[in-house]
């Protein structure tokens, strides 16, 4: 008898979670590479869309990476449609190639930007949509902004680099081993050139292993300050003080590039978009700790930024 009314229980959860929810969900397969997550408002006949992008490494439409289960991106989408807006959230292209294991080694950063126009135009070719938004976070941010140009209503960068990824990562490195800087610039400085390097600090292997520096030439010709000023969408940029990989300065820095955008800066809020009261540690165990809601003031300026355009 438990065993049946520990079902019953639990079927009903489910039907008071789904009658809850003011929105439906379907899965949405663009194309051959990309599989994602729609989010429609009840009862609105043409809302707008918001297309969530994720960061960098194989992360899911969910924000997730293999030791990293913080389902982020599904709550920011959950809340956004709760407040009105469809929200259309993808796999990267390595997420599918990864699970089918047929990884494609030469992956360039300019797919991941193909891949986001390709959403784009999906969902604006279907019509159903009054505005399409584009909203990337971390590397997100600027694949997003090199995909909205020219196509999409708005855009919103949430975390995302204001430099370019050598100087990000030289930066992030000079804060972590000053002695490793020069080689640093050095490896750089090869893959500015268009030629691959074997002259690089072991200790920095992972950055610099030969399969990763083609990607790498490839996403650092692209400077986030410089693309910004190309776009003449509304703009929302969006920075939380306790973001371990990607400082406020960055958002000041996309800041400077556009004078049209507006840029807010979220107490407390980390680089997972959650709100840490404790310290690096509390801040890092966080991105393992799907139990926790996302920033209800990131959710206010988002939904308000979008319905307000």
């Amino acid at each position: 008898m438990k065993y049946y009314m520990s079902v019953l229980l639990f079927c009903l959860g489910t039907i008071i979670y789904a009658q809850d929810s003011k929105f439906t969900s379907q899965e949405v397969s663009v194309n051959e590479l990309i599989d994602g997550t729609l989010l429609v408002p009840k009862g609105n006949e043409k809302p707008k869309l918001a297309i969530i992008i994720a960061g960098s490494g194989p992360t899911d439409r969910n924000g997730n990476q293999n030791f990293s289960n913080n389902n982020s991106l599904k709550k920011l989408a959950e809340s956004l449609s709760n407040r009105g807006i469809a929200t259309y959230r993808y796999d990267k292209r390595i997420v599918k190639q990864i699970l089918k294991k047929k990884i494609d080694p030469n992956i360039t950063f300019d797919d991941f930007v193909t891949d986001a126009i390709s959403v784009i135009d999906y969902f604006k070719n279907e019509g159903k949509y009054s505005s399409i938004y584009v909203i990337g976070h971390s590397q997100g941010s600027l694949v997003g902004m090199l995909a909205a140009k020219g196509k999409a209503n708005g855009f919103v960068s949430l975390a995302g680099a204001g430099q370019s990824i050598d100087d990000v990562i030289t930066e992030q490195i000079a804060a972590m081993d000053p002695s490793l800087v020069e080689g640093t610039k050095k490896a750089f400085d090869s893959l500015k050139e268009g030629k691959l390097t074997t002259e690089y600090p072991q200790a920095l292997g992972s950055i610099f292993r030969a399969d990763v520096q083609p990607f790498i030439m490839n996403w650092m010709q692209y400077k986030p300050q410089e693309i910004i000023k190309t776009l003449d969408i509304p703009i929302l940029i969006i920075n939380g003080t306790k973001d371990l990989q990607v400082s406020v300065d960055e958002a000041k820095l996309l800041k400077q590039g556009s004078n049209k955008a507006e840029i807010e800066i979220i107490d407390n809020m980390n680089h997972v978009l959650f709100i840490i009261a404790g310290d690096k540690l509390e801040n890092s165990k966080s991105y393992n700790e799907s139990f926790r809601k996302i920033s209800e003031d990131l959710i206010i300026k988002v939904s308000d930024f979008i319905l307000k355009k």
